[in-house]
C-alpha cells in the first residue's frame, strides 16, 4: 500500500527537495514536471519502509501566495505561502526610498504584508530613521528598529513574526543573513562580494521553522523586479495616491500635468509625500517603457 502524506518544502535543489512532514524531514525526488519552490505544500509518497526518510513529490497543493521574479513579463515563482516581507533599511549601505516603495508594491500585489526593519541602529543616532519611519507608518506600514548584530529589539520582531512565514529583502550588506541567524539560531553562511559592497548567501533556498516562526532565505529575491506588474497594479503599492486618484476629473489621468488632477493637488497640500509621488511616477514610467 502506497503511503501518501502532506508536507512542506524546506529546501529546493534543481531536481530534488527536502520536505518536512509529520515532524520528519524527507529527501524527495520530484515526479514529472511539477513546478515547485521553497514553501510549497505538497503530497509525497514514501518510497520505502517507516525507517527510511525518502519519498517522491507527486502533487503540489494550492498556494496561498507566491513571490515571483519576472523577465520579459514572464513570471517565475521563487517562494510560496509567504505571509510577510521584511524590507531591511540601513544607512550604510544606504537604502534608497525607491527600493522600499518597489518592495511595498511587489508585496501588496502578491497579497503579502510588507513591513520595514531599520537595521544597524547601534551605529546611528536614535532619531536617524525618524522621518522615513513617519512616511511609512502614515500609510499603515509596520516598522521596527533593530540591531541584528547586537540582538537589539530582536524579541519584539520575533513576537511580531510568531505564526507567520516571512522573507527578508535588502541591499547587499543590509544584514539579511545576520538577522535570519539572530531569529532562527542557525548560522547562515555568507561570503564577501568581490567589490566589497556587502555579502550574499549561498544559492540554496531554505525555509527555517523555529518556535512557530518560519523564515525563508532565498537568493532569488536579489533578481526581483516589477516587470510583471501593469500600471493599475503599480498604483496599488501607493494607497494614498490611489485614494486621491479616485477624485481626478479624467479617468485616464497620468497624475503629472493633467488638468483636474487630484493627486497633484494632494501633493501640493502635503497629503502625499514627494518621495512617494516621485517613486510612483518612476515605477510607472518604467512600466510604460517596456
Amino acid at each position: 500500500m502506497i503511503k501518501v502524506q502532506t508536507g512542506q518544502i524546506v529546501e529546493f535543489y534543481s531536481n530534488s527537495c527536502s520536505v518536512v512532514s509529520k515532524g520528519k524531514e524527507f529527501k524527495c525526488k520530484i515526479q514529472g514536471r511539477i513546478n515547485l519552490v521553497v514553501g510549497d505544500l505538497v503530497e509525497i509518497e514514501r518510497t520505502s519502509n517507516n525507517y527510511s526518510h525518502e519519498g517522491i513529490v507527486t502533487k503540489r497543493l494550492d498556494r496561498a501566495t507566491a513571490l515571483y521574479k519576472s523577465k520579459d513579463k514572464a513570471k517565475k515563482p521563487i517562494a510560496a505561502n509567504i505571509t510577510h516581507i521584511g524590507i531591511l533599511v540601513t544607512k550604510n549601505p544606504k537604502t534608497n526610498l525607491e527600493f522600499i516603495d518597489k518592495w511595498i508594491t511587489i508585496s501588496i500585489n502578491a497579497s503579502i504584508d510588507p513591513f520595514i526593519i531599520f537595521n544597524k541602529i547601534d551605529l546611528l543616532p536614535n532619531d536617524e530613521f525618524k522621518e522615513i519611519q513617519k512616511i511609512y507608518e502614515s500609510i499603515g506600514i509596520k516598522t521596527f528598529k533593530i540591531s541584528a548584530k547586537l540582538n537589539t529589539n530582536i524579541d519584539k520582531l520575533k513576537k511580531y513574526l510568531l505564526k507567520k512565514t516571512a522573507i527578508f529583502v535588502g541591499n547587499s550588506g543590509s544584514g539579511k543573513s545576520t538577522l535570519t541567524s539572530a531569529i532562527t539560531g542557525k548560522r547562515i553562511l555568507s561570503k564577501a562580494l568581490s567589490n566589497n559592497q556587502g555579502v550574499h548567501t549561498t544559492s540554496l533556498s531554505t525555509l527555517y521553522n523555529i518556535d512557530e516562526i518560519q523564515i525563508i532565505d532565498s537568493p532569488g529575491v536579489r533578481d526581483i523586479d516589477i516587470g510583471h506588474l501593469n500600471l493599475k497594479e503599480i498604483i496599488l503599492g501607493f494607497p494614498e495616491i490611489l485614494n486621491h486618484s479616485l477624485n481626478c476629473v479624467f479617468p485616464n489621468c497620468s497624475h503629472q500635468i493633467d488638468e483636474g488632477c487630484a493627486v497633484q493637488a494632494a501633493l501640493k497640500n502635503g497629503d502625499i509625500k514627494e518621495s512617494r509621488y516621485n517613486n510612483f511616477i518612476f515605477l510607472s514610467n518604467q512600466e510604460k517603457s517596456r
